[in-house]
């Protein structure tokens, strides 16, 4: 019998079971390509409006930080390029591990993979087939984006070198998954590593493009690998090559550790558990240590990120001062070099809310999940009340952002402007940021407390409030909908004039939806 033995059979089952779980990320990144293409003809119709965007966003180092540096503003290929080019890369990053992890390292931890390794099938066949499906799906990615961007009427060449980084990011990162799933004691871990990774090289291809760093630094990053390939301007296809050897060599690493690890085990062994259940015997000491080491891990990128952002915001004012078009995009259409930086704060700010936010959505969909294997009814069945178990779980995601939002603040306060904007207007600013992002996070604890089946509008509540916050301006929508997103309501603290009832409204309406979550939690069935 070969290593790879049963590899079809089962290749062909997990594809029909996965496929519903692959098509929304091919779905939302072809989305997010092809209307570009669209919403740049109906928005900029004419040359001077094209013009006056190129103007606006070209340096912009916030959007930059985002999305990548503009190349070409003047065409709907080149602004599909920078809006879609470096997000569209990510969310391929994202879709492969999760298909990776989930088709390999998970199906040991639920005891499907012994089920199955009692049958007639090879040592390495599992993660065969999990490295199959990912590269299918990074390849299904860049064609079916390829094809309906083309057909709203992108340009070819330009569209078919911007869904090949699609792809490349795809492929490297079911590489890199790969290796995870081998290095880590459970799917979790593995997860974790393959998104902490890719979150990294994401932030640090952002600041590098951001912050003027010379060119030979795109190549810092896979990430900036993909960047180099320059889609709508010079169309280069060579900078793919390092991305493909990339994903063979994490492949082939992966499969090596495959050889030599045990079965239900990593390279990283799983720390046994204290003697003494000591204070995890109660439901908020065990809420806490559910949570310990996420919570850590975003602790210290949260710092990291205040770093980055206040090594930029101390050298924008001038920038912001020299370039009124700018201005009106990251500032707010502010004069001068404090209030140019301080409204280049608040924007980093709101960036940052939303990412916190991502921290608390984390902690509900891990109570859903603890609930769907069976680890919730058996506490419930005790002396435990179910508005207790909630609350444990709430009281975490809301301390736990705010803490993340005032370590960014804090750390961003130090290596930030020190003449202009004092620490204290920069820290005050992190906390006002604070109602924005429990908002968010309300919506998914009121999701998964009374309709789990919506659970993902946790995500989608993000994902919106980024849209409307970051672009929204650029694509000229009307207040109303601007006025959709929490953080549009958060007030700019050191302003000389400051009106704070944006925020109480914010925190009634997080509030009207945690009661929400307590009321669902407790009259509907518990799995």
């Amino acid at each position: 019998m070969s290593a790879f033995t049963g590899t079809r059979p089962l290749l062909r089952v997990s594809a029909r079971q996965d496929a519903r779980n692959i098509a929304p990320w091919i779905a939302g990144v072809t989305a997010l390509s092809a209307s570009s293409v669209l919403a740049y003809a109906w928005i900029f119709p004419d040359r001077e409006d094209r013009e006056a965007l190129a103007r606006a966003l070209g340096g912009n180092p916030a959007l930059s930080l985002i999305f990548g540096p503009a190349r070409d503003l003047l065409t709907a290929d080149g602004f599909n390029a920078w809006r879609a080019g470096g997000l569209g890369a990510f969310f391929a990053a994202l879709m492969a591990i999760l298909v990776v992890v989930r088709n390999s390292r998970a199906a040991e931890d639920s005891g499907q993979a012994e089920l199955l390794a009692s049958g007639v099938m090879g040592r390495q066949t599992r993660l065969g087939v999990a490295v199959t499906l990912g590269v299918v799906a990074s390849v299904a990615l860049g064609i079916v984006s390829f094809l309906v961007t083309v057909a709203c009427g992108g340009g070819a060449a330009a569209t078919c070198i911007l869904c090949a980084t699609f792809t490349g990011a795809g492929l490297m990162f079911t590489g890199a998954a790969a290796v995870t799933a081998q290095i880590s004691s459970d799917a979790r871990t593995a997860t974790s590593l393959g998104v902490a990774t890719a979150g990294v090289l994401y932030v640090l291809r952002g600041y590098l493009d951001s912050s003027g760093a010379p060119g030979w630094t795109d190549w810092v990053t896979p990430f900036g690998w993909l960047e180099a390939t320059h889609p709508a301007t010079d169309n280069r296809v060579w900078p793919l090559l390092p991305a493909v050897a990339l994903a063979v060599v994490l492949v082939a690493v992966a499969f090596a550790l495959q050889e030599r690890r045990d079965f239900g085990q990593g390279a990283v062994a799983t720390r046994p558990g204290p003697a003494r259940g000591g204070w995890v015997t109660s439901p908020w000491g065990l809420a806490v240590r559910l949570h310990r080491g996420p919570l850590v891990a975003w602790f210290i990128a949260f710092a990291a990120l205040g770093v980055v952002f206040g090594n930029l915001a101390s050298s924008i004012g001038d920038v912001l001062a020299a370039n009124p078009a700018m201005a009106e995009t990251i500032a707010g259409g502010a004069t001068g070099q404090r209030a140019a930086t301080l409204g280049f704060i608040v924007t980093i700010l709101h960036l940052t809310g939303m990412i916190a936010a991502v921290l608390g959505v984390q902690v509900a969909l891990r109570m859903r999940s603890e609930e769907v294997d069976y680890r919730v009814e058996p506490l419930l069945a005790g002396s435990l009340r179910r508005k207790v178990y909630l609350a444990s779980n709430l009281v975490v995601a809301l301390a736990g952002s705010a803490l993340a939002m005032a370590l960014a603040g804090v750390t961003m306060s130090i290596v930030g402007p020190r003449e202009d904007i004092s620490a204290r207007d920069i820290i005050g600013q992190a906390l006002a940021t604070i109602p924005a992002v429990w908002l968010l996070v309300a919506i998914a604890f009121a999701a998964v407390g009374a309709a789990p089946r919506i659970r993902l509008i946790g995500w989608l509540g993000i994902v919106a409030s980024f849209g409307l916050t970051i672009l929204g301006p650029t694509f000229k929508l009307p207040d109303w909908a601007l006025d959709i997103s929490p953080f549009r309501h958060v007030p700019a603290v050191a302003a000389s004039s400051t009106d704070w009832s944006g925020l109480a409204w914010l925190c009634v309406v997080a509030l009207a939806l945690m009661a929400v979550a307590f009321v669902g939690f407790r009259r509907r069935d518990v799995l």
